[in-house]
């Protein structure tokens, strides 16, 4: 398995296989951000939007293939402001249910986390459905709750949840981190 980051070029290419990972991913229940049922239409056309925003810088993607076939992606939506250029956000880290519970969400986290501080980042954030398996993911690699939110969001089955904020200091030595915290 290969995880590589995307260029504008790279999504266009692999649009097919990673608007079908969407599609997956809420079809498995995953709450982001989308209803169910969500066509490969849908998916496509939100996958070309994030093309441009790659394009334009304020968006990093990562993908994991196994083959052609595009198994997990992970993005970071990067500063735009000038009070934040030293955080970003964790967004949309999407695992094919088939490649589930061998370590491929893990592996996308540390991806992104890795090539966030080498960029200079030193705080990230990001919301996941409260008691999801992907808190259990972030809890579990050093992310530290923030708070909740109650009835954020729908899930894919339109039901409102809460969400659960996260933040993780990377790119800074672990004493600082200790002090700051």
């Amino acid at each position: 398995m290969i995880v590589q980051r995307l260029d504008e070029q790279g999504v266009t290419a692999l649009l097919d296989g990673l608007a079908a990972l969407l599609a997956d991913t809420v079809a498995g229940g995953a709450s982001v951000g989308f209803l169910a049922p969500l066509g490969h239409p849908e998916a496509a056309h939100w996958w070309r939007e994030r093309a441009a925003a790659v394009a334009a810088g304020r968006l990093a993607v990562w993908v994991a293939r196994e083959g052609e076939r595009v198994t997990g992606t992970v993005s970071l939506a990067l500063p735009d402001k000038p009070n934040s250029r030293h955080r970003g956000e964790l967004v949309k880290l999407m695992v094919s249910r088939e490649a589930r519970g061998r370590g491929l969400g893990r592996r996308l986290l540390t991806t992104v986390e890795d090539a966030a501080a080498a960029a200079g980042l030193t705080l990230l954030h990001l919301d996941t459905e409260t008691g999801s398996p992907a808190e259990h993911l972030y809890r579990s690699a050093g992310w530290t709750r923030a708070g909740t939110i109650p009835d954020y969001a729908a899930d894919p089955r339109g039901e409102l949840r809460p969400t659960t904020l996260y933040f993780k200091q990377v790119g800074v030595p672990a004493a600082a981190a200790a002090v700051a915290g």
